[in-house]
């Protein structure tokens, strides 16, 4: 597994040359939420889409 800064570096080299500051740091936390989520998953630390559904009603009050 490629250290946090290698991976950073591969994120900002993906992308265009004339990507601008907030879209690089955008896709760094993309990647980062992705990140996140999947390890979330292999923890099972994960909701029902039905239990989602309920809390966004709940925001939208």
């Amino acid at each position: 597994m490629p250290t946090a800064k290698r991976r950073v570096q591969e994120i900002i080299e993906s992308q265009p040359d004339d990507a601008t500051y907030d879209e690089l740091i955008r896709e760094l936390a993309f990647e980062r939420m992705i990140e996140r989520g999947i390890k979330d998953s292999r923890k099972e630390r994960v909701i029902s889409n039905e239990e989602m559904r309920h809390r966004i009603k709940a925001w939208q009050k």
